[in-house]
Formats: C-alpha cells, sequence, structure tokens
C-alpha cells in the first residue's frame, strides 16, 4: 500500500457501525430480543446488505449528495430485514422498544457517515493522507485536472509534475512521454492520469501493463467523444470535472477479499469435518493394502505472488522420481488402481482443503502448476504470470470448461490461463458457487481428462 493506511479505513467504519449497532440495543435494553439470535440476525443482515450495495464505497472524490443515496438505499433494505425477524420469530408478539431502536440506530449512523467524511476531508486538507499523482500529455483537459489538484487540498492529492513530447519550461514538466516509466519506478507515484486526445492506443496499453505491474492506479482523461470499454468507469471529481477509470480487479477490493476468504474457511471446515474425517482413515487403509508409501504425497506449488508452498493430495501413483518433473498421462503406468478410481472421482484432489485452511490455497481459483513447468509456461504465454495475483484453486473456471489434466499442446495451456485471467478480471462470489456447483455435477458426470 505504498506506506499508507486508507485500505484500514474502510473496515474501522465497519467495526464502528456494527458497534453502535449492538450498543443500542443493549442501552435500550428490551428482553424480548435482547439475545445472540437478535444480535446475529442484525449484524450479519447489515454486513450482508452493506456489502451488495456499496455502502462502505465511499472514495476521496465521492461527492457530498452520493452520501444521501447510500444511506437510502442502505436503510431500505435494512428496515425490511429488521421488521422482518419480528414477523418470522416473534409473529404476533408485541415488542415494546423496536421503533427506538431503529430510529436511534438510523440517526447514529446516518451521524457518523457525514462524520467521517467531514472529518477525512479535513485531514486531507491538512496535507495527510495524500495521494501521489502525475499527468502524461498535456492539453486542455489535463490543465482541468491539474487545476483541480492544486485548488482542492481536501481530496487529498499530491500533484508531481506532468509528462509531455513538447518540452516546456515549467518546473513541474518532467519529461517526454516515456521518461514516466522510469520516473514512476524511482519516486513513489500511487496514481497516473493520461489524456487520451495525445496518447495513441498503443501507449495506453503500454502504460496500463505498466501500472498493472507497478500497482499504481491508472486513470484516463477522456475525450468527449469518445466510447469506452466496460472495465472503466465514469467518476466526478468536481461538478463538471470527469475522468476515466480504468476498473480495479475485484480482488483489489478489501471486501471481495474477505468475503472469499470467510466462505473459503467455513466451506473446508464443512468438508474436513463432515468428509475427510471418516474418508481419510477408509483411504489409508485401502492406499496403503496396494502399494507403499504415505498415505498423504506433498508437491511443491507456485501459489499467490509466485511464493512456492506445499500442496496435499491423496497418493495415487507409486513411489517414482518423475513425480515433481511430468504430468500425469492416460494410462499413465506409476498410476496404481486405487489411484485411477481417486482420479477419476477428483477425490484425491480433497487433502487441499487443509491448504486452503492454511491460507495456501482457495476453494476456487487457477490450478496451481509445478514450478518446473511453470517457468515453460511463462515464455509460451501471454500474461501467464497474472495467474499469481490471487490465492491457486482446488478447482476453477477453466478445470468446470474442459481444460484440466495433461496439456498435450500449446493452445492446451493458453486456453487454460485464458480461462483464469477472465475468472480473476470477473469474479464474483455467484460465480464461486456456479463453479463449485458445476464441479461437484462433473464430478458425478464423469470426465474425460480426469485420468
Amino acid at each position: 500500500m505504498k506506506k499508507r493506511y486508507s485500505y484500514l479505513i474502510r473496515p474501522f467504519q465497519i467495526i464502528i457501525d456494527v458497534f453502535i449497532i449492538n450498543i443500542i440495543v443493549y442501552l435500550i435494553y428490551d428482553k424480548q430480543y435482547y439475545n445472540i439470535y437478535f444480535l446475529s440476525y442484525i449484524t450479519i443482515f447489515w454486513l450482508l446488505t452493506s456489502y451488495f450495495f456499496g455502502f462502505y464505497k465511499v472514495y476521496r472524490y465521492t461527492r457530498f449528495f452520493r452520501l444521501f443515496t447510500l444511506l437510502g438505499k442502505q436503510f431500505l433494505i435494512f428496515i425490511l430485514g429488521y421488521f422482518a425477524y419480528f414477523g418470522i420469530f416473534r409473529e404476533g408478539d408485541i415488542v415494546n422498544n423496536q421503533f427506538l431502536i431503529l430510529t436511534s440506530i438510523i440517526i447514529s449512523i446516518s451521524f457518523c457517515k457525514f462524520f467521517w467524511f467531514f472529518l477525512l476531508k479535513k485531514y486531507r486538507s491538512f496535507g495527510k493522507n495524500y495521494r501521489t499523482t502525475v499527468v502524461v500529455g498535456f492539453d486542455d483537459s489535463s490543465k482541468n485536472i491539474i487545476k483541480l489538484f492544486k485548488s482542492k487540498s481536501n481530496l487529498g492529492y499530491k500533484y508531481l509534475g506532468f509528462f509531455s513530447d513538447k518540452v516546456f519550461t515549467k518546473k513541474e514538466y518532467l519529461g517526454n512521454l516515456d521518461s514516466v516509466f522510469e520516473y514512476a519506478k524511482e519516486n513513489t507515484v500511487d496514481e497516473i492520469y493520461c489524456s487520451l486526445t495525445l496518447l495513441t492506443k498503443d501507449q495506453i496499453k503500454k502504460i496500463n501493463k505498466f501500472a498493472l505491474d507497478q500497482n499504481i492506479f491508472l486513470k484516463l482523461i477522456p475525450n468527449s467523444s469518445e466510447l469506452y470499454s466496460k472495465n472503466q468507469s465514469v467518476e466526478f471529481y468536481d461538478d463538471t470535472l470527469m475522468v476515466l477509470n480504468v476498473s480495479k480487479l475485484p480482488f483489489e477490493f478489501a471486501e471481495n477479499f474477505y468475503v472469499k476468504r470467510v466462505f473459503d474457511i467455513f466451506f473446508s471446515f464443512f468438508v474436513c469435518i463432515f468428509i475427510l474425517s471418516w474418508l481419510i482413515p477408509i483411504l489409508w487403509i485401502l492406499v496403503k493394502f496396494e502399494s507403499k508409501g504415505p498415505l498423504i504425497f506433498k508437491q511443491k506449488r507456485e501459489g499467490i505472488n509466485g511464493n512456492e508452498f506445499i500442496c496435499y493430495k491423496f497418493r495415487s501413483m507409486e513411489i517414482n522420481a518423475f513425480s515433481d518433473q511430468v504430468h500425469t498421462t492416460k494410462h499413465d503406468t506409476r498410476v496404481t488402481k486405487m489411484g485411477t478410481f481417486l482420479r477419476k472421482t477428483s477425490v484425491d484432489e480433497l487433502p487441499q482443503f487443509f491448504n486452503v485452511l492454511l491460507g495456501d490455497m482457495s476453494v476456487v481459483g487457477p490450478r496451481p502448476h509445478l514450478e518446473s513447468l511453470s517457468l515453460v509456461y511463462q515464455k509460451d504465454v501471454n500474461d501467464y504470470l497474472k495467474r499469481h495475483i490471487v490465492k491457486p484453486g482446488i478447482t476453477g473456471l477453466a478445470q468446470i470448461s474442459g481444460y484440466r489434466g495433461e496439456i498435450k499442446k500449446r493452445s492446451d495451456i493458453k486456453n487454460r490461463v485464458r480461462f483464469d485471467i477472465f475468472y480473476i478480471e470477473n469474479w464474483s462470489f455467484l460465480l464461486d458457487l456456479k463453479i463449485i456447483l458445476k464441479t461437484i455435477l462433473n464430478v458425478f458426470k464423469g470426465e474425460e481428462k480426469a485420468y
């Protein structure tokens, strides 16, 4: 996060709001529903609605009136959910202080919402919690955004200078367009603003790739007649000044990371307790009876950011010296009879739920590759390393789309990576559920490449 602590602001606001909801119930104190069930219900319901309606997606450029829209949507659904509790669990009962509690929650959280908004603006006006920016291309549109950075200190932007192929005598001139790469590497640059009027598509693509590699946000200053792609969203920094935001990947939002991690933990606990607890002793007997060696096979794989971790599987082969170097092939003589069954049903992958609990893997994500094979794929496939920005998964979009198992030709790995990148760029919780459901159906249906 480049020495910034902005990423802590949103979780802190969530904790404060949840605390307010619970403390109001405690202070008003109605014995009929001051219990763990009611408190858990309204807390979970608040967190779910705030996630799906983006209640906490307030940025430094968010306008004041946007808060009213967020509050309106959030409380409309929360009120319905609040009274639904009494309709479902307290039907026919008259609960004394339910309106007082609800009113107190609405007033208190609304006050906090505006308080945080103005507090952060004031704090940023003192030169704190800022983001450093540079502008690439110098025209009228660029001048407007530069003027905004200089005049509105409460937005929290520190303008460093601009790049242009025209030579300027201004002290803010940092060099020609190609100089931005070296400058951004040597200095702390949080955001790059590019003029779409002066830069070609190839230059934008080059800067976009560089920004992704360097963890820098890219913003585009648009032409009024420009057609925009779906991965760009409009942002208004002032009443009339518009820029295009090159949308962040889903996993760059903290709330998506937490939702996925919480689901991984609960789902993996379920599998470990209700399936692996009785399956491991049975398989230990069957696997050991057929061949010598441990039940659990351990193998080094590449994980998030290319870090190495130990991946667990039920052993399906005879002990051999090539397990870390060669993919399993059809009719592979190394595979045991019991191993054939384990692979055909994908049961051999189940120990990886322990990897999920340890935090090395996720239930859904790109499959982890052997380091030796990964080095080969990096040379052959563009954007291969993008797979490493998320945790590898037990199953994934590529696997349910038919790209699993042995890689026979170059197109196999290319298509697999294509699906992996699509998953990373278009992740949603519902997509994870769909992939899990399709994986379970494929186990019963059987897959041609499951060998």
